[in-house]
């Protein structure tokens, strides 16, 4: 049965979109892995396959021995915690390649969780195939979507590859070694070549060496955690649609020479052309000087709410 559902998966059409293959995923998930809904809850929840870069950074931010909740979607993930499936939640951020991961940001805005900590990691995607595969084999490769925006030059560098958007890419490996697929690769993370004995074609094959993706620890807000040590915080604020209600939301961080890490934008689904606006701030929300920026920024806007004060993560040595 767990051939039939991933065969179903990966031999979709080139064209078949991510959320297809993540929706039959989830049942396969449902169906093949009872032991993901075991009364005892998982330390933490990521998105992706085992060897996907969020379980790296799942066990960088609560240890490598902790007990791990993979799932399928960004979706799960938050459901996740909040059904009590798993205590803590470790979701992708922002990569300095591909941009913000805009899914998780919206996620962040619909659900009573807390951001209480952080961590920066190198991305070193590797293309990997079924022992026995050579490059000249490969006439697809399969991989998440920002996996695949990391590593555009190496596409147009190989045209007669077409890419295939799939939910993880750890997954994606485990796929074509499971079905023996000689005509495909996936790009994926060294560590995932050796949990699935996959053969490493080429290493480093992102646009830029210089590859990071910035990963969230989220928790219960019901838990009231205090991070020891914070130094950052970030909020999600909805503006007045009048003139100058930006420059108002601002002025009072600026006023107080307070440092803005990152602004992000996202539409309102139910307020066309609204928007709610991310600000990570470098101080944490109960500093007095902050507390008096929060205060102002709340009589100028039409709600705000504080997504989390933690600590600052600073990138490693590539």
């Amino acid at each position: 049965m767990a051939s039939a559902f991933r065969r179903k998966i990966f031999r979709l059409k080139p064209e078949a979109t991510y959320s297809v293959a993540a929706r039959i995923f989830m049942v396969y998930q449902a169906v093949m892995k009872p032991d993901a809904q075991s009364s005892a809850p998982a330390d933490g929840a990521y998105q992706g396959s085992p060897g996907a870069f969020s379980e790296g950074a799942a066990r960088a931010l609560l240890g490598q021995d902790t007990r791990l909740l993979s799932c399928a979607t960004l979706e799960q993930t938050f459901g996740a915690v909040a059904s009590g499936r798993a205590r803590r939640a470790v979701i992708p951020i922002e990569n300095t390649l591909a941009g913000s991961i805009h899914k998780s940001y919206d996620l962040l805005s619909q659900h009573d969780l807390v951001i209480v900590g952080e961590t920066i990691r190198h991305i070193d995607h590797a293309l990997i195939a079924l022992p026995g595969t050579s490059l000249a084999d490969v006439r697809r490769v399969m991989s998440h979507p920002m996996a695949l925006a990391q590593c555009e030059a190496f596409f147009r560098q190989h045209p007669e590859i077409q890419p295939v958007s799939v939910f993880d890419t750890a997954g994606a490996l485990e796929t074509i070694i499971r079905e023996r697929l000689r005509d495909a690769a996936a790009i994926a993370s060294e560590r995932a070549a050796e949990i699935y004995q996959g053969s490493v074609l080429l290493k480093g094959i992102q646009d830029f060496p210089e590859n990071y993706t910035r990963f969230q620890l989220l928790a219960p807000a019901s838990e009231r955690v205090r991070v020891e040590h914070a130094d950052k915080t970030t909020l999600v604020i909805r503006v007045k649609n009048v003139p100058g209600a930006l420059v108002r939301m601002l002025r009072p961080f600026a006023d107080r020479e307070l440092d803005l890490a990152k602004i992000e934008s996202r539409p309102i689904p139910s307020a066309p052309f609204e928007y709610l606006f991310y600000l990570d701030v470098l101080a944490r929300a109960d500093d007095p000087v902050m507390a008096g920026a929060l205060a102002d920024v709340r009589t100028e806007t039409v709600s705000m709410r504080v997504l989390g004060s933690y600590r600052r993560s600073t990138p490693p040595q590539a």
